[in-house]
């Protein structure tokens, strides 16, 4: 590939999980990731720090999710509010054109330690991010921490779903799936 080419970031996960599937996450280094991208190692350090955060981004997801719960209706309740902000994932980041990488990026992910607990602090930071949207909203402190949970845990399990070779829907619905369950769930409690 030629260097000037555009989405740089998005040429080097793609390199990158390619030589994590081919060699293994701990044999593989930034300078082949860059070189199989088509570009050079300051400028896979010019869009991540190290090669374990080329497989999550810069905060994307967060940032989206933020987003969507501001969005969300004045009238909605703290679980609606991040119901729009799933649905708003759904669209414009869980799309159909991205659920193959997806996919094998998980299949990478569940074969390292180091990168599951990088998963892991990810998960923690999009609660987070939930947490001082739902704030912002005007939602009360425990409120806002438990709704961000159960956040969470619908877009876990949306996302298990979604990325699962046995189903096709799109994140949205699955999203709107898992929070009718969690709901009833909370229901019988």
């Amino acid at each position: 590939m030629a260097r000037w080419q555009p989405d740089a970031p998005g040429r080097l996960a793609a390199a990158a999980l390619d030589l994590f599937e081919e060699h293994g996450y701990e044999n593989t280094t930034v300078i082949e990731i860059a070189e199989r991208a088509g570009l050079t190692k300051s400028t896979f350090f010019r869009h991540f720090p190290d090669k374990r955060e080329v497989l999550f981004g810069r905060g994307a997801l967060t940032g989206l999710l933020a987003e969507g719960i501001a969005s969300a209706p004045p009238a909605a309740g703290p679980l609606d509010a991040v119901a729009h902000a799933l649905d708003a994932l759904g669209r414009t980041f869980f799309t159909a054109d991205r659920r193959e990488f997806s996919r094998r990026r998980q299949a990478v992910l569940n074969a390292n330690t180091e990168l599951r607990e990088r998963e892991a602090l990810k998960r923690i930071d999009l609660t987070d991010a939930m947490i001082e949207a739902l704030n912002r909203r005007g939602v009360p402190g425990l409120s806002a921490r438990a709704t961000a949970k159960l956040g969470t845990l619908v877009w876990e399990t949306a996302f298990d779903q979604w990325i699962d070779t046995d189903h096709s829907e799109d994140f949205g619905p699955l999203a709107r799936q898992a929070l009718t369950e969690v709901r009833a769930a909370a229901a019988v409690c």
